[in-house]
C-alpha cells in the first residue's frame, strides 16, 4: 500500500491550502482515511478522520477550520484548510486505518508527509 500526498506549500496567516492523499495498492474497502500532523519538536497529532460512511472526528486546534472529505471510489482523502496561523506550520501525515468500536483509531499506513508552512 502506497500513500501519496501533495498540496502541501507555504501560505500566509488567514490563507488556505487543499491537500489530497491517494491510496493505491489497496485490495479492500477502507475503513477509516485522515491526517495527522507533526511540527518540529512536537509529537504527531490528530487533524481530521473521516470513516468509510462520512462520520468525522477533529483535533481540538483545527476544529472549525479544518474540513477532511474523502472520495472512496478513488481511495483518495482531502484536507481543506483555512484560517491558516503560523501554529499550524508542521508536516502532514495522511493515514489509513480502521476506527475501533471505543472510537480509538488503529492506523495500518502511513504516507510519507507533505510540509504546510505558514509565516507572515
Amino acid at each position: 500500500v502506497q500513500l501519496q500526498a501533495s498540496g502541501g506549500g507555504v501560505v500566509h496567516p488567514g490563507g488556505s491550502l487543499r491537500l489530497s492523499c491517494a491510496a493505491s495498492g489497496v485490495g479492500h474497502r477502507i475503513n477509516t482515511m485522515g491526517w495527522y500532523r507533526q511540527a518540529p519538536g512536537k509529537q504527531r497529532e490528530l487533524v481530521g478522520l473521516i470513516t468509510y460512511g462520512g462520520r468525522t472526528t477533529y483535533g481540538g486546534a483545527v476544529q472549525g477550520r479544518f474540513f477532511v472529505s474523502r472520495d472512496s471510489a478513488k481511495n483518495t482523502v482531502f484536507l481543506q484548510t483555512s484560517s491558516l496561523t503560523p501554529e499550524d506550520t508542521a508536516v502532514y501525515y495522511c493515514t489509513v486505518g480502521t476506527s475501533m468500536s471505543n472510537g480509538a483509531y488503529s492506523p495500518h499506513y502511513w504516507g510519507q508527509g507533505t510540509q504546510v508552512t505558514v509565516y507572515s
